[in-house]
This record gives C-alpha cells, structure tokens and sequence, in this order.
C-alpha cells in the first residue's frame, strides 16, 4: 500500500473511531451517493497485486450492500438521479451501484450477490473490450511485470530499465510506469502495449475476451429490469488528451455502438479514468451534447441537491480494494472524508 493509501486508510480509521461518521452524516453525505466497482472476485492471495485496488471480494460486496440498508440507504436505479435530484430534500438517502469496464466476474460474482439484495445496478461498457479487441494496458502491465526480473522499455524520449525480482521491485516498476503512462500523452499507451508486446509472447486469446463480458453475455444482462448498460467510450482513452473530433467520437459512438447491439437507450456515460485531469468542462459538455442524461466522474464525494444542475459531472466514491473494512465503509458512507477534500465544494466543474 502506497503512503498516500496508508494515511488515506489511517483518516478513515479515525473518523470511525471518533465517531465523526455519525455525528456529521447529516450534513457530509447529502441526498445519496453513487458508488464505483470494478472487479469481484475471490481474492487470490499474491505478493504483487498492484491492481488488487480495483477489485473487491463478493463477501465485501455482500457486507457492503447489508450495511447501506443498515443506514438507511435507499438503492436506486442511475436513472432515477435526477428526478430525486430535482425533488424536494428529506426522506431516504440513495446509493447508487455503478461498475466500470465490464468485467465478466461482474456476473459471475456481483450479479448473485445484486439479486439476493434485490439491488439495481450499472454497467459501463468500453465496446472495444466486449468486441475483445481492446487493450487492459493496466493488467498487461501486472502480468509482464510479475513474469519477469527485470522491465525495459521506452516510453516517450525515455529509456527504462527496472530490476523487478522482488516483490518490492516489482510494485516500484509498475508504479514508475504507470505514473509516465497516466501523466503522458494518449499516445504513450500505445508506446507501452508496443512494448510489452515485443517483450512477452501474446496469448492466443486476448486479454480483454477473457477478462470481460461479450456482446451476447451483455445481450443476456441488458434483458434484466435490474440492470442499466451505460457507455465507457471505445477503447477506454484519457479524454482530455484527445481532440475534440476524437473525443466526441469516442463519447458518441459508444453509445450509438452499445444501442445498435443491444437494441436499447443508452442514457448514461462514465468517463475512462474520470479524475480531473482527464474529464473537466470539455469532457462534461461533450457528454451533454452526445444526449447522456447523465455521466459519472472518479471525482470522490456524495450527491447533494446542487449537482442536479451538473449531470455530466457527478462524482463517485470508489469501492476501493485497498479498504474492504466495516470502518472504512461506515466513514465513506458517511461523507465524512470528503468534505475537507472537496473543501465545500459540492459541484465540482
């Protein structure tokens, strides 16, 4: 766990200890919040797991939707935001559940779990994953790394060349990569995947067909009442790197991609990565003008009544693997973490 995460962890540790969770609630968690996962599974005991953040256990899961009941949460729909948005205040806080990318042990592990809990939930599609030609750049990272003693590569201008025998070794690489991948341009994804392509032999079948969902496994769950298909643009970019030709491109033609194969509205986007500096007010009005109803940042906080006139820029609290604890939950839950983040900011745009 990073430093960063460490005292990220020892701040929600603290909130529910001192019983601020409770005690400031009322005014930290607002009209709701709209949760963010990405992958369940069992966990798989590793000593290099860099992306074991994105993912957490159908126990957790389970544990997690018991105590949004508990407090009082109602679980609602994505499409009923604006309409409880709009409404007068009072009543019921709502949660929403939102799943990024479209992993396929969404189904295998979260959708019994979602059932027995009679909970509503999204998934955001990236196309180029459910057509199984899209690129995970952050797993293809992992597995190189953990296959090996040592990663050499050029990103950009710069040559790298990381010893990776070790446990720590090997999360020291991935994160030096990632950071000059995230950090970069576009275009340095690609410089990566070239790279890891001439550095590792290619399976047979890629990556994101065995990872994630396809067309007709998404056909099957779109015939659900329970579940709401969003967009994830095509290929998954940091869309604030891109034009705005190719931008919209990706915003807009995923979702008339998801419609045409699905046969049903597609009315709300996530954005790929969605912190602020790859989705701002560009990002938020391309989002508008594609026709989503709404979209979804990785912006950390809760829903409050003033979001309702910012739809394209809501923000999520991440299901982060890193805290699968009833104390961490109870403070996010609470709001509590994020009002010095945001520093009162409740839009944010």
């Amino acid at each position: 766990m990073s430093f960063k995460h460490r005292l990220f962890a020892a701040g929600l540790g603290a909130i529910a200890a001192t019983g601020a969770d409770r005690r400031l609630r009322a005014v930290a968690r607002g009209r709701g919040v709209i949760l963010m996962f990405h992958r369940v599974r069992p966990w798989r005991p590793s000593t290099f797991a860099p992306n074991h953040i994105l993912e957490i256990t159908p126990k957790f899961l389970d544990f997690a939707l018991g105590e949004l009941r508990k407090e009082g949460f109602e679980i609602i729909p994505l499409d009923a935001v604006p309409e409880r948005l709009a409404g007068r205040a009072g009543g019921r806080p709502f949660a929403v559940l939102t799943f990024d990318d479209g992993y396929r042990d969404n189904v295998e592990y979260a959708w019994p779990v979602l059932l027995r809990h009679r909970a509503p939930w999204t998934v955001f599609i990236t196309t180029d994953f459910a057509d199984g030609t899209g690129r995970l750049w952050w797993v293809e990272l992992e597995r190189a790394i953990a296959a090996n003693d040592r990663v050499t590569l050029t990103l950009g201008s710069e040559r790298l060349n990381l010893p990776s025998r070790t446990p720590r070794e090997k999360q020291t690489a991935f994160n030096a990569i990632h950071t000059r991948v995230r950090g970069g341009p576009q275009d340095r994804i690609d410089n990566l995947l070239d790279a890891l392509d001439d550095a590792m032999e290619r399976p047979s079948d890629t990556l994101a067909g065995n990872l994630c969902l396809n067309w007709g496994e998404l056909e099957d769950l779109a015939a659900s009442q329970d579940v709401t298909i969003g967009a994830h643009t095509i290929t998954h970019p940091m869309l604030s790197k891109l034009g705005s030709f190719v931008a919209m491109d990706e915003i807009g033609g995923s979702k008339a991609y998801i419609e045409q194969r699905l046969g049903r509205e597609v009315r709300h986007f996530a954005y790929p990565y969605g912190d602020p500096s790859v989705a701002g007010a560009r990002e938020f009005g391309l989002a508008r003008q594609a026709g989503f109803v709404t979209a979804v940042t990785t912006r950390p906080g809760h829903v409050f009544a003033d979001h309702r006139g910012h739809l394209h820029a809501l923000p999520r609290v991440s299901m982060n693997g890193l805290f699968q604890t009833e104390s961490a939950l109870r403070a996010l839950l609470s709001g509590v973490p994020f009002l010095a983040l945001n520093r009162g900011r409740v839009a944010q745009v």
